[in-house]
């Protein structure tokens, strides 16, 4: 047996991660995924104890950790570059543990890839990650204002306020990661957390699963938690008190002994092609599972035949594009004589028409700028303006479209138009204070 540290930063393809191993080359594998924001080496104090059972697999996100910018704006996406990463180096069954967006990975890998995933650990995750609103109105923040105010703040969402005080050290280290992280991959990061959505999957979730969380979590804390062990037939659920967000830095031996229980009492439980570790590791911390389970939802029967619905599709656009909360506004107020409409709206104008490949939806939202000032519309133009950031078009972009609406469609409705970008472009810029 030998323990091998593998480091992979350079030659790394775009449809493949940057990864490094611990542990000994005929152990068990155990993948490690990081939180957004973070890199590998949020689990390091995990490790010693970790690679005496097990190799450790740990992987960066791309664009962070010194990781290839090559985007991904979606869960699924990185999941199938953790796929083809882990293809290429024989692993083919492996024991999963991940923090928030680390743990979205493994979830979409236990529902896509079942047969890979012996037993999961789900740590600061969730179903859902808050609001489609917010995690887009980060990706503008970032995109205007670069990755500071993200930095800036990411303390006070990570550690709790005692830890933050008695650990400047780890504090500081917090901050140069994320000021760290390609702005790209992080903006690429936020909209992948914006679409995940598995709260209706959660049933097909096969295998063992421990869900983690700091009990003072406020990012994903224990509601989110409950409801993945509600979803996901065999879960159990362990609250770790005194840690929030990044409960591995903050709580590690109590997060490594969860972790070792877990995953050694759940490899002996499956059929895996893998050996288990011959340990029963006792808790140094006194932090225990507590079991909460619920039968999984009723899923709907998928419908079949004929041409597809767009309504579908375009309410996803519509939210995309507009936001959760204008969309919810818009569809609350609509009655018995403006709901067919507001259903054509969304059926033909955002099923049919911003679906279509041939413009992408910067240039959707150049186009209906300039649209609604010429047309004099500017009562839907503050909704677009705030579209047209999460699109991925800069303030600078907006102010020169204005400028050419100047020339084109007349002074005084760009004026106006000027006045109301302005204030939206501000309200949704302007980093949380």
């Amino acid at each position: 047996m030998t323990d091998e540290r593998v480091f992979r930063v350079t030659e790394t393809p775009p449809n493949t991660l940057q990864y490094r191993f611990d542990g000994p080359e005929d152990a068990p594998v155990l993948v490690i995924g990081p939180s957004l924001g973070t890199t590998w080496h949020m689990w390091d104090r995990q490790i010693p104890e970790l690679t005496q059972h097990w190799r450790v697999f740990r992987y960066d996100l791309p664009g962070h950790g010194g990781a290839p910018a090559h985007a991904a704006s979606a869960v699924g996406e990185l999941a199938d570059r953790l796929v083809a990463t882990l293809d290429g180096l024989g692993v083919r069954r492996f024991g999963y543990a991940g923090c928030s967006i680390g743990g979205a990975i493994g979830a979409d890998l236990a529902l896509r890839h079942p047969q890979r995933v012996a037993s999961l650990a789900l740590v600061a995750s969730s179903a859902r990650f808050g609001s489609a609103d917010e995690f887009r109105r980060r990706g503008v923040i970032v995109r205007t204002n670069g990755l500071e105010p993200m930095a800036r703040t990411a303390p006070e969402r990570w550690f709790t306020p005692g830890f933050a005080a008695a650990q400047p050290a780890i504090v500081e280290w917090s901050v140069q990661m994320v000021r760290t992280t390609d702005p790209g991959c992080y903006i690429a990061a936020c909209e992948a957390l914006a679409a995940f959505d598995i709260r209706g999957e959660l049933g097909r979730i096969g295998v063992p699963t421990l869900v983690l969380v700091g009990a003072e979590d406020q990012v994903t804390g224990p509601g989110d938690a409950r409801t993945l062990v509600a979803g996901i037939p065999d879960a159990r659920l362990a609250l770790v008190p005194g840690a929030s967000h990044l409960a591995p830095v903050e709580q590690p031996g109590a997060v490594t002994d969860l972790l070792l229980t877990h995953f050694s009492a759940a490899w002996q439980d499956t059929l895996a092609a893998i050996p288990a570790p011959s340990f029963a590791p006792r808790l140094s911390a006194p932090v225990l599972p507590v079991a909460e389970l619920t039968a999984a939802p009723a899923q709907p029967e998928a419908e079949t035949g004929g041409r597809a619905d767009p309504y579908g599709p375009g309410m996803k656009i519509r939210r995309e594009v507009l936001g959760d909360a204008h969309v919810d506004g818009v569809m609350a107020a609509a009655d018995d004589f403006t709901g067919d409409f507001q259903e054509l709206l969304t059926r033909y104008a955002w099923g049919e028409v911003w679906s279509r490949e041939g413009l992408d939806r910067r240039t959707r939202s150049t186009v209906t700028l300039t649209a609604l000032i010429a047309s004099g519309r500017l009562e839907d133009l503050a909704a677009h303006v705030s579209a047209a950031l999460r699109n991925g078009l800069t303030p600078a972009e907006i102010r020169e479209v204005l400028l050419q609406t100047a020339v084109y469609c007349g002074i005084p409705a760009a004026s106006a138009a000027f006045t109301i970008a302005q204030s939206v472009i501000h309200a949704e810029t302007t980093p949380p204070a």
